[in-house]
């Protein structure tokens, strides 16, 4: 089967590189993928999918009937959104659309949930049973996976499986992560109240930015002497907002930031963490403060047993050299994380970096590019899972 499968997905090679391409010159911003979803509903309507539009506002879902009736369901995610980055790569195929580009890889990843479609229907005869492909909005705002679960999309479902690409390592390679695969994502709003002054006054007032300067260095502080070290912790103030003229002293500064945490034990514990900081600067300097702690997608925790199954199926379909097992996780946020609140399930790494290219730019940068050939690399290693989960699902 995984020669045929192998087979198959040679065959359409050229079709999923039209289709990949055609993704990238359209990118559509979060939530406004219409245009985008209906492409993908043709693609799979026209390889005998049962189709569903306006799934998560934008999304699409394609289900897929193997030989054995049953109510319990593979799910595959892909996510289809664009950031709002000038793309500069030149490319004969780039992004038609000012100010909006697919720097995420996620044309990759919609092109080949759709390859991973068109093989599988090629054998469904032999597929033991149903595969829900998930083609998910907004995934880069968070909001996506949300959208989609509150529509019904995780209903019956038993297992789930997804991919990211990643430049760091080379086209033909899959990166394999055990455990934590991403961190959790929160966001972060502190409101430093102090008292309004004249700029040369300062002992008459309570200067809300300088307060606020001693809030960010002290949280800075704190995570290196009170958080554990092999827990990791970010915290980012990424906006500040306060003043209203060079001399006069501002009685209000509001801090916009984000945290990232791997561990759930240390995430719930991070809100009276951070309020105890910013109450013990603030009240030395007679200032008032308000915080607010939003959560936002949870951390990816591959689940051990769909882990093993995607190393497995990578490593016979590309040799063992092709499967890296990656050391460590990534503090980046994935709400894929949020599939696993109702389904166990796992996501690897498509290596989509050029081989011996000196710069591989980064993910959300305006040059980032992919090895193409990473397609077929992503197709086979999905679609022979799916094959292996249904073949041997008492085991799973």
């Amino acid at each position: 089967m995984l020669n045929r499968i192998k087979d198959l997905t040679t065959n359409i090679s050229p079709r999923l590189v039209e289709i990949r391409r055609h993704i990238h010159a359209h990118p559509e911003l979060s939530g406004e993928e219409y245009q985008t979803a209906a492409f993908i509903a043709g693609v799979l309507s026209a390889n005998g999918l049962h189709v569903e539009e306006g799934i998560g506002k934008t999304g699409v879902i394609g289900e897929l009937q193997g030989t054995q009736p049953s109510d319990r369901i593979l799910a595959i995610r892909t996510d289809m959104d664009a950031l709002p980055i000038q793309e500069r790569t030149n490319l004969e195929y780039a992004s038609r659309i000012e100010g909006v580009m697919h720097a995420c890889g996620h044309d990759i990843h919609t092109t080949v949930g759709l390859g991973t479609a068109m093989v599988l229907s090629q054998i469904a005869p032999e597929l033991g049973g149903k595969v829900r492909f998930l083609f998910q909005p907004a995934e880069e705002i968070a909001q996506g996976a949300n959208w989609m679960v509150k529509d019904g999309v995780m209903n019956n479902v038993a297992a789930i499986l997804g991919l990211h690409v990643f430049p760091s390592i080379p086209a033909g390679s899959v990166g394999i992560r055990y455990g934590a695969l991403t961190a959790a994502a929160d966001n972060l709003e502190i409101m430093i109240i102090g008292e309004s002054g004249h700029g040369a006054r300062p002992h008459e007032a309570i200067d809300a930015i300088w307060i606020a300067s001693q809030v960010i260095t002290s949280l800075q502080q704190a995570i290196s002497r009170t958080q554990n070290p092999l827990r990791p912790v970010v915290l980012s103030i990424g906006q500040i907002n306060g003043g209203r003229a060079p001399n006069v002293i501002a009685d209000k500064v509001q801090l916009l930031g984000t945290v990232r945490s791997l561990h759930p034990e240390t995430r719930d514990k991070l809100p009276q963490w951070i309020e105890n900081i910013v109450a013990n600067v603030c009240n030395s300097y007679n200032a008032k403060y308000q915080v607010n702690y939003h959560q936002g997608v949870p951390s990816v925790q591959n689940d051990n047993a769909l882990t093993q199954l995607l190393q497995s199926s990578a490593e016979e379909a590309w040799t063992n050299n092709c499967v890296q097992i990656l050391p460590e996780p990534s503090l980046g946020a994935e709400d894929f994380s949020v599939y696993l609140e109702h389904a166990p399930g796992s996501m690897f790494r498509l290596g989509v970096g050029y081989e011996g290219r000196i710069i591989n730019h980064p993910l959300h940068h305006p040059q980032f590019e992919v090895d193409e050939s990473a397609i077929i690399t992503g197709v086979v290693t999905l679609a022979y899972a799916a094959y292996k989960y249904w073949l041997n699902k008492s085991e799973l």
